[in-house]
């Protein structure tokens, strides 16, 4: 059964309000800040040394107004669809099927181009994407600890970055202690040297003055009865 043109006049009435409300929000979103880099919100200069949590209220905002956003859009999209399907006269007709959609429905949904049988469904996938299987794990692709490689990888870059700043802490660390210099990831491991006599033994610019630095290797070296008390001496 045709819809009357009061009706029509009245749906239309609806979807262009609507319409501009929509437009306005949006022109206000953009205007709230949401053109605005994150740099230009946080007033850090990069946030790559920084844990995420750091940034997690503004990442949270910023992700919420991007979803509203789209949200606002999508709605744009089937307003505009249900005025351009009353210029061309086929408003209140099932898009799938060809059915009349009640008046009821069209009451509640102005928008809507499909009967209450034939109406889109939302679905959530709960299923992981084949893809999700081939990605490795971090510094995956780029980590050559089994391939017998001593350049520098994926996994040194991260270790130099996370010198700077984690969420790590004495308290939480593995292997528990009193310097946040073990608190790493393979922080026991030798940095800058092979064997750790090459750690404590320096020269003068010249290579002629030998001198002894007494760091925690030179401690261990010592406490392991592997070195003289020659050393001392210096």
């Amino acid at each position: 059964m045709p819809h009357s043109d009061s009706f029509l006049a009245r749906m239309r009435g609806r979807l262009i309000q609507e319409k501009q409300e929509l437009e306005l929000l949006r022109k206000e979103t953009q205007h709230d800040g949401l053109l605005n880099s994150l740099r230009d919100e946080t007033g850090e200069l990069s946030t790559i040394d920084n844990h995420p949590g750091d940034i997690g209220t503004e990442m949270f905002e910023r992700e919420k107004d991007l979803m509203l956003q789209d949200k606002q859009d999508m709605q744009l999209v089937r307003v505009e669809s249900a005025l351009a399907a009353m210029e061309d006269g086929s408003y209140g007709t099932c898009i799938q099927c060809g059915a009349d959609i009640p008046t009821e429905r069209l009451e509640a949904l102005p928008d809507t181009r499909y009967c209450i049988d034939h109406a889109p469904r939302d679905h959530v996938s709960h299923s992981r994407s084949d893809a999700l299987s081939l990605l490795p794990m971090p510094f995956g692709q780029s980590d050559k600890d089994d391939d017998a490689y001593n350049g520098f990888d994926g996994e040194d870059a991260w270790q130099i970055v996370e010198r700077w700043g984690n969420a790590d802490s004495p308290a939480m660390a593995e292997i528990p202690g009193d310097s946040y210099d073990n608190v790493g990831s393979e922080a026991g491991e030798n940095d800058g040297y092979v064997e750790p006599l090459e750690s404590f033994l320096a020269t003068d610019i010249t290579g002629t003055h030998v001198s002894v630095v007494r760091n925690r290797e030179y401690k261990q070296y010592m406490e392991q009865g592997e070195g003289e008390e020659l050393g001392e001496e210096e």
